[in-house]
């Protein structure tokens, strides 16, 4: 297996003080229960990571994680990017509650089920671009990229850790939010209602499925708003789920800033 292999696989690695504040800033605000086990740094950057690794040493106490040093190679030997600046932390698992045994969903909210995607960049992606939205919880199947935890986290530019993250299937989910009041609308090309001419009102649940399987019939079935994405042109292809993910989530945030 090699070390990309390893990283998307079974990625505990948090590269780059983006995804350390992000795992610490969560904790604080109880949105997770991930520990930080330790963190290393390049011994040979003390001098321009100084006023970070004073920052960790402050909440190590506080936190419990020790910090060790270490160098260039032997952080390389465990990251993808070369983005990190010198600093990395090893974190545990977090545990993602079930969504039927949830009591703190909003009453008059915004939150996204993404079906599909093929790697835990994109994922990260659409995670990052529906924080910046306002989107307030995630709702992922059992099978899902958070066992890539690193690369989600830096990927989505620490949004992953700052989100309330919840497991169900995707009908139940359905069932779940409709019980609510909420508005279930899914991503479909097969529709008349065009995003952006179409209300899309809070209390919202979305559903985006994956560009190869899309969203099962008995899903699209239960939905209450079925929306495109309009083309300017001819295309016979979809968008990827991130880039559609973006697109609504923006579309959502613009018709509840008002």
């Amino acid at each position: 297996m090699t070390k990309e292999d390893i990283k998307f696989n079974e990625s505990l690695v948090f590269e780059g003080m983006t995804s350390i504040r992000a795992i610490i800033k969560s904790r604080e605000l109880n949105i997770s229960d991930r520990k930080i086990k330790k963190i290393l740094f390049d011994q040979e950057k003390l001098k321009k990571i100084s006023k970070e690794l004073g920052y960790l040493k402050a909440v190590s106490y506080e936190l419990g994680f020790e910090i060790e040093k270490t160098d260039a190679e032997g952080l390389n030997k465990i990251t993808l990017g070369n983005s990190h600046g010198g600093i990395v932390a090893i974190a545990g698992e977090r545990t993602l509650p079930s969504l039927s045994e949830c009591n703190n969903i909003k009453p008059d909210g915004f939150y996204c089920m993404i079906q599909g995607i093929e790697d835990p960049y994109n994922f990260g992606y659409a995670l990052r671009s529906l924080y910046a939205c306002g989107c307030d919880g995630i709702i992922l199947s059992e099978r899902n990229w958070m066992h890539a935890a690193g690369t989600v986290c830096r990927s989505s530019a620490g949004a992953s850790e700052m989100f309330g993250i919840y497991t169900s299937d995707a009908l139940s989910a359905a069932d779940y939010f409709k019980n609510l009041n909420y508005t279930v609308v899914c991503a479909d090309e097969n529709t008349e209602s065009v995003l952006g001419k179409c209300s899309l009102k809070y209390p919202l649940f979305l559903i985006v499925g994956g560009e190869k399987r899309g969203i099962s019939k008995s899903l699209l079935d239960k939905c209450d708003v079925r929306v495109k994405i309009d083309y300017a042109r001819s295309f016979n292809a979809s968008l990827s789920a991130a880039s559609a993910t973006t697109m609504f989530a923006y579309e959502i945030m613009r018709q509840n800033s008002n």
